[in-house]
């Protein structure tokens, strides 16, 4: 039986090399490869390619070839909370405070909310992490009243755990997502380690079953470690 071509041999070790490894490990270098196989580096760099296009590593310029993140899947527009959709992946999700404040929200959280002209609303900002791991930050504007009924432990809690204890079941929610590169503050925030490294922002407002706006939220994602995914129906107006 022919021997699959060389570079093929080389990707079969990567993946074992990823498979036992933490995202952000270094792999071995274009060099190492060549003097541990004996081929040039063009077939050493097929290799890492291979791995590359299926997202398993990232190559940095004059630093190396890193184990990439794994990504997370985000049904887009589901009005799962992210503790739900982590624990549905066997993930432990946390939180860390950054803003709780009643604040005059925006003509556009406003209308998202159905609040009266000078109602003011609620900010509740946090980092959201899973199993440790900073995977976005969560703007999230509430109606005033609805915070006040709500008993929510808001450093670990889940919000929608508390909107259903209140009796509010994010039933229906609206999202759109937009890509943009991050500001300082959220680079620290999600750690991560250069100005090109993207965001994925998530722009959500849940209903409950009886119609309420429950929350309009931003939440920003980090890219590499997140996939978005749709389910799309088609409707009765798309056929005629």
């Amino acid at each position: 039986e022919k021997a699959p071509p060389r570079y093929e041999q080389i990707a079969d070790y990567l993946r074992g090399l990823v498979a036992d490894s933490e995202p952000g490990d270094r792999l071995p270098s274009d060099a190492e490869l060549c003097e541990r196989f004996g081929v040039s580096r063009m077939t050493a760099r097929q290799a890492v390619q291979v791995l590359a296009s299926d997202d398993l590593v990232v190559r940095r310029r004059g630093a190396g070839t890193f184990v990439a993140a794994r990504r997370v899947p985000r049904l887009l527009g589901s009005p799962l909370s992210f503790s739900e959709s982590m624990k549905r992946r066997g993930m432990t999700a946390s939180s860390e405070l950054l803003q709780r404040k009643e604040i005059t929200p925006t003509e556009t959280e406003r209308e998202s909310l159905d609040l009266n002209e000078n109602e003011p609303a609620y900010l509740l900002e946090r980092l959201r992490l899973a199993d440790g791991t900073p995977m976005a930050i969560e703007r999230a504007v509430m109606p005033v009243s609805l915070v006040q009924s709500l008993r929510l432990n808001i450093e670990q809690g889940s919000l929608h755990v508390a909107f259903e204890d209140a009796g509010h079941y994010p039933t229906k929610a609206l999202a759109e997502v937009t890509a943009r590169k991050g500001t300082k503050r959220e680079r620290d925030l999600l750690k991560l380690t250069t100005s090109a490294d993207v965001l994925l922002c998530e722009d959500r407002i849940i209903w409950d079953q009886d119609g309420m706006a429950l929350e309009h939220t931003v939440t920003s994602y980090v890219a590499d470690r997140y996939s978005f995914e749709a389910v799309l129906y088609r409707g009765q107006e798309d056929g005629e």
